[in-house]
């Protein structure tokens, strides 16, 4: 990449199913990561793949009567969505694995020209990166191959040794017609480990600047990953960042395990995606989440004082422009985006900032912080004014619950305007009895949902 520019490329996801919050964890942080970037004046090309074709959505496919491409494409979409309701950029690209078999044909080519790959020798179609060809194997994820588990991608007959992985898988026929392609070593399909970089290569060139993934990826994906692309003469990438787990009952959430929590259950258990985002960023990304609905409901209330200071101030001073970031914040964020230090520099403005709200006698101090607060808001995709969170701000009953509290405090308002306290009051007790508080202001009634 030129000075200015950074290439960026995230794993994504097997679309076997659809995607749970530790799935999304991924998305947020790196989406943070980018946006970093991006207010640091850099040019950013951002690639998050999608693995369409692999043996747990060919297992799915099966289990569901489907042709595999309908069920990967189908789980996409709903990705997609979800990622959009989360506030997560959209990547300059998102390549799919079955739009770059030709790319992947050329990889194993080059890899077998300089001798660190090898077509199978028992008839079965497949072709095998030679581990003990390349000396560094292992240096990612700090083990020697001697100490490593056999590769279970193919059968150990096949393999020069136990521990090579395979780059092309020839046709079996249990599995379905449609996935397969014709190659030079016969018809088959691609290893999961030559889709991404094959991918890579193809969007960000043979050196980019950084390679992104969950820690569970390190080995064996991104550790193959590496040797296959290194042998192939391809720097790669410059830097490795793999963000920690989530963890539901002390295990990693897997469809796998069926201990899996997604979006939507969450929007209908109350929370809004704007709070399950602040959720997801809150901790180090380098940190393992224990799930809880306490820590949920902890982190939405956090960001709820920070979104009640935002709207009270707007209407006092008016929403203004995004102003200068806090040095506090961006040495956090420069400090391996650290962003729960962000979080407490964030927290604190807010703090000192409510005090002069409450006085509202220094407007210019007040309009200082709110441009403050707004831009670090901005970086983190959390600004309550981005339109982003105005249609799912209290998820889609909005417009309906918004319209019911409105007549409510017409009532109220007429009933104080004749002076009758005891109907007033009436209003705003039932009012707060179904979770919504009233506050009185200049500009009139205003409400909120009640932490």
């Amino acid at each position: 990449m030129t000075p200015g520019q950074v290439g960026i490329y995230l794993c994504g996801l097997t679309v076997q199913g659809g995607p749970h919050i530790g799935h999304l964890r991924s998305g947020v942080n790196y989406d943070v990561l980018r946006r970093w970037f991006l207010r640091s004046g850099y040019t950013v090309t951002f690639i998050r793949n999608i693995t369409d074709i692999d043996d747990k959505v060919l297992v799915k496919a099966t289990e569901q009567g489907k042709p595999f491409w309908a069920v990967a494409y189908a789980n996409e979409r709903l990705l997609s969505a979800t990622y959009t309701k989360l506030g997560v950029l959209p990547p300059t690209y998102e390549p799919r694995a079955t739009g770059h078999i030709t790319e992947m044909h050329e990889l194993i080519q080059l890899l077998i020209d300089r001798g660190h790959a090898y077509p199978a020798t028992d008839g079965s179609g497949d072709v095998y990166f030679d581990v003990r060809s390349h000396p560094e194997y292992g240096a990612l994820s700090g083990q020697r191959p001697d100490d490593m588990e056999p590769a279970t991608d193919g059968p150990e007959r096949a393999k020069k040794d136990p521990r090579d992985f395979a780059l092309w898988k020839g046709t079996k026929p249990e599995e379905p017609a449609e996935a397969n392609w014709p190659s030079p070593w016969g018809s088959g399909r691609p290893g999961w480990h030559i889709e991404c970089s094959a991918m890579c290569w193809r969007y960000l060139g043979t050196e980019f600047d950084i390679h992104g993934g969950g820690l569970d990826l390190k080995f064996p994906h991104h550790e193959n990953e590496i040797a296959q692309s290194h042998a192939a003469g391809h720097p790669f990438a410059r830097y490795w960042v793999h963000h920690a787990l989530l963890n539901l009952g002390g295990s990693k959430m897997a469809k796998s395990l069926g201990n899996v929590i997604n979006l939507e259950a969450l929007v209908e258990a109350g929370l809004r995606p704007v709070e399950v985002r602040y959720y997801l960023l809150a901790p180090h990304y380098r940190s393992v989440i224990d799930y809880s609905q306490e820590a949920l409901e902890e982190a939405a209330a956090a960001f709820r004082r920070v979104e009640n200071f935002v709207t009270r101030a707007v209407e006092l001073v008016g929403a203004g422009e995004l102003g200068e970031l806090p040095d506090a914040f961006v040495e956090a964020m420069d400090d391996d985006l650290n962003t729960s230090r962000a979080l407490a520099v964030l927290h604190d403005v807010v703090r000192d900032a409510n005090s002069a709200l409450a006085a509202a006698d220094d407007r210019a101090a007040i309009a200082a912080a709110l441009a403050s607060v707004r831009a670090m808001l901005d970086v983190l995709g959390l600004d309550p004014l981005d339109p982003q969170w105005a249609s799912t701000q209290a998820g889609d009953l909005t417009r309906v619950v918004d319209a019911l509290v409105a007549l409510a405090l017409e009532q109220r308002t007429a009933a104080r305007g004749r002076k009758d306290w005891a109907a007033a009051d009436a209003v705003r007790d039932q009012l707060k009895h179904a979770g919504i508080a009233v506050e009185d202001t200049p500009a009139g009634p205003r409400w909120t949902l009640e932490s």
